[in-house]
């Protein structure tokens, strides 16, 4: 099989890694890829992202299927551009994505088919969304209704926050068109985790569950960011909770979405809020979660090239989920100042690692003349696996410490919350 993964982060590293493992595989594109992800001689980038020259690449390359990594290209309908000239791609259409690319329309859907969520208001006018905040107090969360790559949340602990947030965005421009609207709710409380499934249009594959750590620092504090680390399995969500996470949330969206006339086909992101047994959705997303996708593909023991295939072809019902045991992290190193302006060009060392039970994924990063350097704000994915997450964390925190650029930063406490 031939298969292109649009995308240049970690997720579609982690993606053309696992392809490459299967028998069926015989070359994959990453599309444009980073400075890492050609670390296999099956795998090689595509440095184009222009809608039109991919189709013409796929049909002259006879690519068996391409899978979608990021939420941009989602947003702008890809899936709907591909599939009008009879390519598969896995990956929800446009309409569907909008779970994710208007954060107004996915809390209107939940109240409509009584998913779980917070309370919330949308808003366009300053004025407007400084009397909401002053009447409902703090803490409070301000969100950016569009697409700005996981940054565009606020949780506000107090007025003078809060009102800046709704003034970066509607005043000053912010995160430019994506914060032309707001959305306030309400602060919850509790442990998040990820919850991520596969659908075909009819059948759903759950994946395994897992848990991301947002916050740039130890602890969950400083800015929100598009992700510091992960593990899997989250330990919060036990037989009980997985089955009532499907019940609440993920069999309605489906359907939902059904009957508004809008098949899903792709991977469904929950990202969940639990607190008592008691589940509430923060966010949708309409694909694979990052980095919540590499410690996910590191446990994962079915063939990737099979599954999306199938699920392209709406034979998802043929598989079973299997997980291996333990547990498996992802720390993410990234570069200095981010999320603000992150410092790049910087050589990376520290690289070669061949222990079988680790990997590392390239995000922001790029190759000149056979030397790695920083090309962006999250740069490197560490990844371990390991019979117990402590010693999972303990062999990645190994990794990572041999890892150096100038500016390197990490939190040091991944999965500090199951560890606890």
């Amino acid at each position: 099989m031939k298969i292109l993964v649009i995308g240049s982060g970690g997720r579609e590293h982690a993606l053309a890694w696992k392809f490459a493992q299967s028998p069926k595989s015989t070359k994959i594109y990453v599309a444009p890829g980073n400075g890492g992800t050609e670390d296999n001689q099956k795998i090689s980038n595509l440095p184009i992202t222009n809608f039109d020259e991919l189709i013409n690449f796929c049909k002259t390359e006879s690519i068996d299927f391409t899978v979608v990594g990021p939420e941009v290209p989602l947003a702008k309908g890809i899936v709907d551009v591909f599939k009008a000239q009879g390519l598969k791609i896995f990956g929800p259409s446009q309409s569907a994505a909008q779970l994710e690319s208007s954060k107004e329309f996915a809390k209107d859907f939940m109240t409509k088919y009584k998913i779980p969520t917070a309370f919330y208001k949308t808003f366009t006018k300053l004025e407007d969304a400084h009397l909401y905040i002053k009447e409902k107090g703090v803490p409070i969360v301000i969100k950016a209704d569009g697409l700005a790559a996981g940054k565009g949340v606020i949780v506000a602990f107090n007025e003078v926050e809060a009102h800046q947030a709704v003034d970066s965005m509607l005043e000053s421009n912010k995160f430019g068109q994506a914060g032309a609207r707001v959305v306030i709710e309400e602060f919850l409380e509790g442990e998040e985790a990820s919850f991520i499934v596969m659908s075909d249009g009819n059948t759903i594959f759950p994946m395994a569950s897992s848990q991301d750590h947002k916050r740039l620092l130890n602890n969950d504090k400083g800015p929100n960011t598009g992700g510091m680390g992960a593990y899997s399995p989250a330990p919060i969500i036990d037989d009980e909770l997985h089955n009532k996470i499907m019940e609440q949330v993920i069999y309605p969206t489906i359907n939902g979405l059904k009957n508004e006339n809008i098949t899903f086909e792709g991977f469904l992101y929950a990202g969940l809020m639990i607190k008592k047994k008691e589940i509430k959705v923060l966010e949708f997303n309409c694909r694979l979660g990052d980095p919540e996708t590499q410690p996910i593909l590191f446990r994962l023991e079915n063939d990737l090239c099979e599954l999306l295939n199938d699920a392209c072809e709406r034979n998802l019902h043929k598989h079973t989920p299997k997980w291996a045991d333990g547990s498996a992290i992802t720390v993410v190193i990234a570069a200095r100042n981010y999320p603000d302006t992150p410092e790049k060009d910087k050589e990376i060392f520290g690289l070669t690692n061949k222990d079988p039970n680790s990997y590392i994924f390239h995000a922001g990063t790029k190759k000149q003349n056979d030397k790695v350097f920083t090309s962006g704000g999250r740069v490197l994915g560490v990844t371990a696996k390991g019979p117990t997450l402590k010693e999972a964390f303990d062999h990645v925190y190994n990794l990572c410490q041999k890892i150096d650029f100038d500016g390197a930063q990490y939190r040091t406490d991944i999965g500090w919350k199951a560890l606890k």
